[in-house]
């Protein structure tokens, strides 16, 4: 539910050993009797409280850097942490603007001493062709798009999904240059056409395939993946990186969350305590425009 630091600071140091005492018989989710007597935390519960302690810092520390440091940091350690963490890759490269994303780039290398393009080099399996292209795109961000265009290629990746094996879908060089380098308006139109003339919509054809739909997610349907991020998050059985992601996407994603319509409501409805107000406040302080 969040922690209100300044409630805390002030009960602390203004407490005496008596009314610590009170206050530990009185937090009975905290802390527990023995058969002494004695007054001890209980692990589990503290262990909860360390958790939303760490997310409220790494909320604090990602607001406070540089966003291409923030971006770069994120990158770097999802390429070491490995698979289960591409999708970060995927999810800054493809929520950026190309001068934002380059600017990532820029302060990678400052802070690496090496490209993302280098590091990703060391990735062992087929995600790499991919992630390679993501990170490197420059795409065009103008309005322009030819429908023609968009629903040929739209074709190219349904061929691709239903007529070969889907393992090695991310060894096909047509379907990562599509994806990798259209603009997002003709990405949304290719979306669009695939799902009027398919019986299943892309996202649907590419189910289980890991980053493939996060990265389709990502450029056609944006809503689409924050709210299945979002919901994951705050699942009474969600593990420790489910909830992660909930504080990197408010604190990164904001502006992507305001203009796909997550604020004020949906954010109300799926947020709780802390994090609810860390995002409600930076739209009330003009954080986001």
């Amino acid at each position: 539910i969040g922690v209100d630091e300044k409630s805390l600071i002030s009960i602390l140091t203004n407490s005496n050993e008596e009314h610590k005492r009170s206050l530990r018989k009185g937090s009975s989710k905290l802390f527990i009797e023995d058969e002494n007597g004695f007054e001890r935390w209980d692990q589990s519960s503290i262990k909860i409280l360390k958790h939303q302690f760490n997310r409220f810092r790494d909320a604090v520390v990602l607001s406070l850097l540089h966003p291409w440091e923030r971006d770069a940091r994120l990158i770097e350690k999802a390429i070491r942490k490995g698979p289960k963490h591409y999708n970060v890759i995927v999810e800054t490269a493809c929520t950026r603007s190309s001068d934002q994303l380059l600017g990532a780039r820029k302060a990678y290398h400052s802070l690496f001493h090496h490209s993302i393009e280098e590091h990703l080099t060391h990735i062992k399996g087929r995600e790499r062709k991919l992630l390679v292209a993501l990170v490197s795109a420059y795409r065009y961000e103008g309005t322009g798009v030819n429908e023609d265009v968009a629903k040929s290629e739209a074709q190219i990746l349904y061929e691709a999904i239903n007529n070969g094996d889907k393992n090695k879908l991310l060894d096909h060089e047509d379907a990562i240059m599509i994806l990798a380098t259209r603009s997002k308006q003709h990405l949304q139109a290719l979306y669009r056409h695939y799902n009027q003339s398919y019986d299943k919509t892309l996202a649907q054809d590419l189910e289980g395939e890991g980053i493939l739909k996060d990265t389709v997610e990502c450029l056609c349907t944006p809503q689409t993946y924050f709210t299945r991020v979002l919901e994951a998050a705050v699942k009474e059985d969600a593990d420790e990186e489910s909830k992660r992601a909930l504080t990197r996407v408010i604190v990164t994603q904001k502006e992507q969350l305001v203009k796909e319509g997550f604020v004020p409501n949906k954010i109300q409805d799926i947020l709780l305590g802390l994090n609810k107000d860390f995002m409600l406040a930076s739209i009330a302080s003009g954080d986001i425009k």
